[in-house]
């Protein structure tokens, strides 16, 4: 089968195609002949090295497919033979033609749903979901989703005020996307490549999402309500961490909620995961895709998303 390997962490152009064995599935797990393969911004840091994710290179990366099952593994239903499903390795080699996954970590694409959309919308669309619920938004509150067209940002924006939200800042990088946010049903969009954007906010912001991390988070933290103000802490999109302390919550009497861990995991994949699929197949949602790419043109995905032009998610078709 051709897949897509990384020899080394490094530059994109490291991304390279490759003949290998097809995978067996292992116990536990099933075997899809892959048609989308979802490709994530924080697969180019763990491609570049800046994450600690670890990996025993040379390695096929990705964790994200969507597919037709071709062969289960022991103690797998055989009724999933010839299913359509979509799910996520655990970790990597999904950049390929065949993909093995935990059956565990699959769900079967909805009936209408073709499955890139249903790739696209799954695992951003789940952590979303996971967001809203531990947010525990009370009505009439102000949410700020930091980049707000990401393919998390677009499903926080979008469902923001389903899940209580009086009004909706989003931020983008761009004024395409500062556009797109305010199609999507943000009140108000902030430029965050702007130094000191954090001082456009208004006073009293009830929910930050947090995916930025960095120094602007501090400035974010002074705008949140005193006493009942909640930061929702999920990325690092400026590749640093956000740059709070227990002093600078205790000042201000907020909290700071750390949305990563099993324990996380297991609520985005176990319950968040088939629920926005469902949400999906119902018209409750919809999908995002930028552009599709050939499983050869990898290492272009990666640059496409370090550039940051993109306003969706970018998917590589076997």
């Amino acid at each position: 089968m051709r897949a897509i390997v990384l020899p080394r962490t490094g530059g994109p152009e490291l991304l390279e195609v490759a003949e290998l064995p097809r995978p067996n599935p292992g116990e536990g797990q099933v075997l899809i002949r892959a048609q989308a393969v979802g490709v994530s911004y924080a697969e180019t840091r763990i491609r570049a090295g800046a994450f600690p994710f670890p990996l025993a290179l040379p390695t096929v990366i990705g964790a994200e497919a969507a597919g037709e099952v071709v062969e289960v593994g022991e103690g797998v239903d055989a009724k999933l033979l010839g299913s359509t499903v979509v799910g996520v390795t655990g970790g990597v080699g999904a950049y390929a033609e065949y993909v093995a996954l935990p059956a565990a970590m699959t769900c079967p694409v909805p009936e209408g749903v073709a499955p890139e959309e249903a790739l696209a919308v799954a695992a951003p669309g789940a952590i979303a979901l996971g967001l809203l619920h531990r947010a525990r938004l009370q009505g009439g509150e102000t949410v700020l989703v930091e980049a707000g067209t990401s393919s998390i940002g677009t499903q926080l924006v979008r469902h923001a005020k389903e899940f209580g939200a009086a009004k909706v800042i989003a931020t983008a990088g761009s004024a395409v996307k500062r556009e797109l946010a305010g199609e999507l049903g943000a009140d108000l969009v902030i430029d965050h490549s702007s130094p000191g954007w954090p001082g456009e906010l208004p006073d009293d912001v009830d929910v930050v999402f947090e995916s930025i991390g960095g120094t602007s988070a501090r400035g974010v933290l002074d705008q949140l309500t005193p006493g009942s103000g909640r930061m929702l802490y999920y990325g690092l999109l400026s590749g640093e961490p956000a740059a709070v302390t227990a002093a600078d919550l205790m000042e201000r009497g907020v909290t700071m909620v750390g949305c990563s861990g099993p324990g996380w995991a297991g609520e985005v994949f176990g319950t968040r995961y088939p629920e926005m699929l469902a949400r999906l197949g119902a018209g409750r949602s919809r999908a995002f895709i930028d552009r599709r790419l050939p499983l050869e043109e990898a290492a272009e995905a990666h640059r496409l998303l370090e550039s940051r032009a993109v306003t969706g998610r970018v998917l590589l078709i076997p």
